[in-house]
């Protein structure tokens, strides 16, 4: 796999945690540090992967 595939995939995988959050959220749109945290969440997960 390329690393361009690899990079595809992590971007698909950091946007569908982002449309989980959302919809799971009460509020109409995630705030910024909602953002942050879901992302952060997304980033020590896959560090502890490898």
């Amino acid at each position: 796999m390329s690393v361009q595939e690899h990079v595809a995939l992590a971007e698909i995988e950091l946007c569908g945690e982002l449309m989980i959050a959302a919809a799971d959220a009460a509020e109409e749109r995630l705030s910024a540090d909602r953002i942050d945290e879901v992302l952060m969440m997304v980033s020590v997960s896959a560090d502890a992967e490898e």
